[in-house]
């Protein structure tokens, strides 16, 4: 199916909304409303250009934000809040099912690895780019 300029730019119109307010509830009413769509032919047209549902977007955009948050040593609840998913259970069993480790694991070894780059950095250094700098000396 082709896609016009005109339905393209809507459609990225309705991502960067998505972007901007991941926090919060939406849903596929209020995504497809922003493309000026209805929801299926809205559905049809994202999954095509981003190769993923809208809600799958949506989940994977928070479980990023929630990694950053994570590695900055945030308490679970808290990120599970500011993140926009609705309760811990769900967070906690998507987290662990996008990422391979529930939230506290990650952010325990999110926080050890940066304690430890504190404390040898040259050990987070690609050694090709310590002998090219000669940073070994």
């Amino acid at each position: 199916m082709n896609i016009t300029a005109d339905i393209y730019q809507r459609v990225v119109a309705a991502k960067l909304y998505i972007d901007k307010n991941y926090q919060e509830p939406i849903d596929l009413d209020t995504i497809s409303q922003q493309a000026f769509l209805s929801r299926f032919h809205f559905h049809r047209i994202f999954r095509q250009i981003y190769q993923r549902t809208p809600h799958q977007y949506l989940t994977w955009k928070r479980i990023n934000k929630a990694k950053d948050l994570l590695s900055e040593n945030k308490p679970v609840t808290e990120v599970c809040n500011e993140v926009g998913f609705e309760s811990i259970g769900s967070f906690s069993v998507l987290f662990k099912k996008e990422i391979g480790f529930a939230p506290t694991y990650y952010r325990n070894m999110a926080w050890l690895k940066k304690q430890k780059t504190k404390e040898q950095p040259k050990a987070f250094i690609p050694h090709c780019f310590i002998e090219g700098y000669k940073l070994d000396q």
